[in-house]
């Protein structure tokens, strides 16, 4: 008997993956609860003590001593109580031995659900106190099967659901595939934890950054931000907390081998890995990256900045679809309007107005004798000088447009188009169809002749 009870308590705790004073402890409240029902007094209070050393179980019922009994399932007299035990008072509890002598098959089977209830209980309790602290990091696991809506996934012992909107669009999933996921968060369900986990969220650039990054881990490098479209490309701002360290090599690693790693975990997704800076001008600068900016203009206010870029950066500072500036955006908390060179230059030129230079008249030359006078003392005094009148241009006349008559044309195309008969050597008659054009009523007629 104890060899078997203590097989199978080392065989429930190596498949539950519980500890064997868990499913101990499960044990005993399977038992008391079938000890209930069986002797049909759910009122009482049952302790079960198994040992599965001696093999022995044994069965208690707890009753409080008091002076008077109003409750006789739960409570029980000091005279009662002090026979079982002498040094008994009032308020204390005493344990009164009720073990069966056997078990009924209802009972048993009864017993053995509750088992079965108490371990899976047990077992979501320890899953759930387990994430709880893992919350919020980066796990490995591998695709159980695939939903239209979500993916199942195995993480040792229990399942995590990958929801539609955690997973990445250009991703494909496969069964047994592992990777590296983001735990999201755990929901307490009304009979198992609900863990999700994350594909496309920012925390899993950041996770992997710790992992593969030790000045990361070690707090020598810090992640200060991070932009992120999943499956497409994502920023990341870093910044030392010593002299002399470089964030961003340390961050690229050996011929770029470290970023390469996290790379590939994220099956291709390109990473900007950019300098942090205090000064907002130079970090957005530094997010338009690898665009070159040729002026920066900060309104505090706003919370926007006027970035003007060279003509042929502004293509590669705005990014496909706008990408790099709208992660820019994202990765400063910065509102940011990128301009060209030209299309500086051109406001400028619309909003300037044109400037007339206007001579100012002094008023000395304003009380001055008039020009006439001083030539006429330089000519003599009483001459005068005539110019000579320039005769006006008669006005030109309007060319009068000539109105060709419809029957100037056609004679004139007749005479052109009928041959002479003398010149061409034809003699005799012919008869045809000569048509003759006449003047009738502003109109023309034409008449059968013949020649």
């Amino acid at each position: 008997m104890k060899t078997e009870l203590r097989a199978a308590i080392t065989q429930l705790s190596a498949e539950r993956n519980l500890p064997k004073e868990v499913v101990l402890a499960a044990l005993e409240s399977a038992l008391a609860s079938a000890y209930k029902k069986e002797t049909s007094a759910p009122e009482q209070d049952v302790l079960v003590k198994v040992d599965p050393n001696a093999g022995e179980i044994n069965f208690y019922i707890q009753k409080v001593i008091v002076e008077s009994v109003a409750n006789p399932n739960r409570e029980i007299s000091i005279d009662e109580a002090r026979k079982l035990q002498a040094t008994a008072q009032p308020g204390d509890i005493v344990n009164i031995e009720s073990t069966p002598k056997n078990i009924g098959r209802i009972a048993a089977q009864a017993a053995k659900q509750v088992v079965l209830q108490r371990l899976r209980e047990a077992e979501h309790r320890i899953i759930y106190e387990e994430f709880t602290d893992r919350e919020g990091k980066v796990i490995t696991g591998a695709i159980q099967f695939t939903e239209p809506k979500r993916i199942y996934v195995r993480l040792n012992r229990t399942e995590a659901i990958l929801p539609l909107s955690e997973q990445v669009p250009n991703e494909h999933y496969y069964r047994g595939q592992r990777l590296k996921f983001y735990l999201l968060e755990i929901v307490q369900g009304s009979k198992e934890p609900q863990i999700i986990v994350s594909r496309s969220h920012p925390n899993l650039v950041r996770g992997l950054f710790e992992l593969e990054i030790p000045e990361i881990h070690n707090g020598i490098v810090g992640l200060k931000a991070i932009a992120r479209e999943a499956g497409h490309r994502s920023k990341v701002a870093v910044a030392t907390t010593q002299e002399n360290v470089d964030a961003v090599g340390c961050c690229l690693g050996p011929r770029g081998i470290r970023l390469q790693s996290i790379i590939n975990e994220l099956k291709g997704e390109k990473i900007d890995v950019i300098q942090w800076h205090a000064d907002p001008g130079v970090f957005i600068s530094n997010a338009l990256s690898p665009a070159q900016v040729a002026s920066i203009k900060i309104d505090e206010d706003r919370n926007a900045a006027t970035v003007i870029v060279p003509d042929k950066q502004l293509s590669l500072a705005i990014g496909k679809e706008g990408q790099n500036a709208r992660l820019a955006a994202k990765l400063t908390g910065w509102r940011i309007d990128i301009k060209s060179v030209s299309a500086i230059e051109v406001e400028r030129a619309v909003t300037q107005e044109p400037e007339t230079e206007v001579e100012a008249i002094s008023p000395e030359v304003m009380e001055s004798e008039p020009l006439e006078a001083e030539l006429a003392e330089e000519i003599g005094v009483g001459e005068s000088i005539e110019f000579p009148s320039i005769p006006e241009a008669p006005p030109e006349k309007p060319e009068e447009k000539q109105i060709r008559f419809a029957e100037d044309i056609l004679v004139r195309a007749l005479k052109a188009g009928i041959p002479d008969k003398e010149k061409n050597g034809v003699k005799g008659k012919r008869k045809g169809k000569v048509i003759k054009y006449k003047k009738q009523a502003d109109h023309f007629v034409d008449d059968e002749i013949e020649e």
